[in-house]
């Protein structure tokens, strides 16, 4: 199974709502769209996979009541796009993928080896986000365990 079909089956496991077709217009990040809480994956336009995994993190972290109302651009709030970072690392670890694919060089604003470096040192950016949809448990002292972040408790704020 390819990487994209990969994170497109764990997400529907999940819970979320993801379809795949062609987007006609054009989207701010190549091959993504958000409408109405529904994930469109458009294999043709996408360039980088690992967007997939980020843009469902924008979903996963937002309750559910809620998410049917985000549609376009989902990022402009700082909370829950720090919360998409740190969801989608523990999506990426959860399936076995380099945080490379991740935080690719063609995103986040130029600092993707900045976030690779900070996640690889336990600086996890968005945890508390997490942490307060009661997606997963912060290490007491810093220190990943089996029971802590990268883990998640569930994948969905309620």
């Amino acid at each position: 199974m390819d990487i994209v079909s990969q994170m497109m089956d764990f997400l529907r496991r999940i819970g979320l709502t993801v379809v795949e077709r062609p987007l006609s217009a054009t989207t701010f990040l190549p091959g993504l769209a958000i409408e109405h809480g529904t994930l469109v994956v458009d294999r043709d336009a996408l360039l980088y996979p690992g967007d997939v995994l980020h843009e469902a993190g924008h979903l996963a972290v937002i309750p559910a009541a809620e998410r049917p109302l985000l549609h376009e651009n989902v990022g402009a709030d700082g909370g829950p796009e720090v919360g998409a970072i740190a969801w989608s690392y523990a999506a990426a670890m959860h399936l076995g993928l380099a945080p490379s694919l991740l935080f690719h060089e063609a995103g986040y604003k130029g600092g993707a080896a900045n976030l690779i470096e900070n996640f690889a040192a336990g600086r996890f950016i968005g945890l508390p986000m997490l942490v307060w949809r009661g997606l997963t448990d912060a290490p007491n002292d810093g220190t990943v365990t089996a029971t802590t972040y990268p883990r998640m408790k569930r994948w969905l704020a309620e």
